[in-house]
């Protein structure tokens, strides 16, 4: 890990902070399914670019896979259910008791990402969605985004990934990246290697400066 301190931090929400995958699982019926319909829908948005409604994303990724489109819909009327994972909200308020500007990078619609982001127990000074960017991540212009509202350069913010897929998109803009991996995904072919690859955030209130 390196020694470097930070200045800001922002995070991908729906992986890096929430357990989302429980949800999924849930509305899919089982878990097999619910991970085959989770890894369908970010590969669609990986190759997806310019926004498109997310429901239709997440609908697109159940056909895939053999659910019905209505579940799209129960996994939007449940997104407050959503749950942090393990030590992330005591994580944050370590961060937030210290000043420390913190702000979110979501593929998500604009509703559902401000359902989602109040569910994990702090406040954000800013909440980039893809909706609002015009873009789905890994396209640089959701981090630039957030970056902006944060007003910190690239080289003074650490991003904290829950999905591989944000190793590629951090990369493209020169995002430090600490991949926040509890589900133990596979990165995709050709991710850079993260600043650290762990299951907790236990070490990230160190990196981060006073």
């Amino acid at each position: 890990m390196s020694e470097q301190r930070y200045d800001a931090v922002l995070f991908d929400l729906l992986t890096a902070l929430l357990d989302s995958w429980s949800l999924w699982n849930s509305v899919a019926g089982g878990e097999e399914l619910g991970l085959r319909w989770r890894s369908e829908y970010l590969r669609n948005t990986y190759r997806t670019g310019g926004y498109r409604p997310y429901e239709d994303l997440v609908s697109e990724a159940a056909d895939a896979v053999g659910l019905p489109r209505s579940a799209t819909a129960q996994l939007a009327e449940r997104y407050g259910e959503l749950q942090p994972w393990p030590g992330v909200t005591k994580a944050l308020q370590e961060l937030a008791a210290r000043s420390v500007p913190l702000g979110i990078v979501t593929n998500c619609s604009e509703h559902l990402g401000r359902i989602a982001a109040s569910r994990v127990g702090v406040a954000f000074d800013c909440l980039v969605t893809s909706e609002r960017a015009g873009f789905y991540k890994p396209d640089p212009r959701p981090y630039l985004l957030g970056l902006n509202e944060l007003g910190v350069g690239a080289s003074r913010c650490l991003f904290v990934a829950g999905s591989a897929y944000d190793l590629i998109g951090t990369a493209a803009v020169g995002l430090p990246t600490f991949w926040h991996d509890r589900i133990g995904m596979t990165a995709p072919e050709g991710a850079p290697i993260p600043l650290a690859h762990q299951a907790s955030l236990d070490r990230l209130p160190t990196l981060i400066g006073v």
